[in-house]
């Protein structure tokens, strides 16, 4: 199979990734933190390993703020949800994954008020636009650093840079461009980072990140067993246990420290040209079939490596359908759980056909997608 749906989860991983998994699972899978012998000691290096390495990716000086959820919906819910209180504003995008919406329109019942900043038809966000929605009870600013359906990256330096002047905290959803942009919470003045261990990261599912930086006091949204503190009947508020009650995911995290080490090896660079350059060709052959629509800036200094199209008006359920049963190719149709981003790029009614290229690709899966649209197309027209 030809896999185009990185989007939604990277496949395949580096080997590494499955071989500690495995490791973990069968050599040294106690419960890390609960437990003084040798097993639960090596559990616990691993987990703090991975913290570690997690800091040289994003500039974070505190492994301690790395708190591990189970993926972005997860840290985006406790980032947003322990953050925000009754008479609250908060502001974020058109461009949205459902992740981010549905968890600020929950809060609407309790009175946080919200204002959704509207993107142009290319997903684009005029980054003034964000300051001019600013209100006297703005606590919270929340948006994508690029969008899951057409890959339109947002300009989340500049909006840090708005916030830290404002007084606001900053909460970036880093889901498609964590481990191929660069991105530095200190440099970008990012207060909350959301990412998937699952996606760029190139760890397994079932693994996700928050960062916290110091002095944000997020409520915690479950209690239970920590492994410290376990005479108090109330729950720690030390970090990262706070946020982490229950045996964590520690054959995921292994898996997940050996994809950002893959990364720290390869080079964020190196990552970030290959994709842009299988994403650049894929555009530009995109662009010689007359009746494939293209959506976003199609630029790829504007987009990471997520392409959204369509063929005329057919259904986009039905060419990724034919795509995957008779080309073998993986796409992913619909609305991709972001109904608003949708709406601003007018696709809401047809949904797109999404092509999102990870580090595994290459040329010839570009070629073979390519070429399988033209098929399609013929037969259409």
């Amino acid at each position: 199979m030809i896999y185009l749906d990185n989007a939604a989860t990277t496949f395949p991983k580096p080997e590494s990734v499955y071989n500690e998994v495995l490791n973990c699972m069968k050599n040294y899978g106690a419960n890390p933190g609960r437990a003084g012998h040798k097993l639960a000691l090596q559990a616990g290096r691993v987990i703090y390993e991975t913290r570690e390495n997690l800091c040289k990716l994003f500039n974070i000086r505190n492994p301690m703020n790395i708190i591990f959820t189970y993926n972005a919906t997860d840290s985006l819910n406790l980032a947003i949800k322990g953050f925000l209180n009754s008479g609250d504003h908060v502001i974020t995008t058109s461009m949205e994954h459902n992740s981010v919406i549905r968890p600020i329109k929950a809060l609407e019942k309790i009175g946080v008020e919200n204002t959704i900043v509207n993107c142009d038809k290319y997903g684009q966000l005029n980054v003034e636009d964000i300051k001019k929605a600013i209100k006297p009870n703005t606590k919270l600013i929340v948006t994508t650093h690029a969008s899951n359906v057409c890959g339109t990256l947002i300009d989340i330096e500049s909006i840090g840079k708005i916030a830290r002047e404002m007084g606001i905290t900053y909460l970036v959803d880093a889901a498609q461009t964590a481990g191929v942009y660069d991105i530095d919470v200190e440099k970008m003045n990012i207060d909350m980072l959301a990412l998937p261990g699952h996606k760029g990261l190139l760890g397994p599912q079932g693994t996700g990140i928050l960062y916290i930086k110091d002095g944000i006091d997020l409520r915690h949204l479950k209690e239970g067993g920590t492994g410290s503190k376990s005479e108090e009947l109330t729950q720690p508020h030390i970090l990262p246990d706070r946020y982490e009650s229950g045996t964590p995911n520690t054959p995921g995290i292994a898996g997940l420290n050996e994809g950002v080490k893959f990364i720290l090896k390869e080079g964020i660079d190196k990552i970030r040209k290959h994709e842009e350059e299988l994403t650049e060709y894929f555009i530009k052959e995109l662009e010689k079939i007359e009746s494939v629509k293209i959506y976003g800036p199609k630029d790829v200094k504007k987009q990471c490596s997520v392409v959204s199209i369509n063929i005329l008006d057919e259904d986009s359920s039905e060419i990724s359908y034919i795509l995957d049963s008779v080309f073998d190719i993986a796409t992913r149709s619909g609305l991709h759980c972001a109904p608003l981003a949708h709406k601003t790029l007018g696709t809401f009614e047809q949904g797109t056909v999404r092509f999102s290229i990870g580090y595994f690709n290459t040329k010839k899966d570009i070629d073979k997608a390519i070429q399988a649209l033209k098929v399609i197309d013929s037969q259409i027209k």
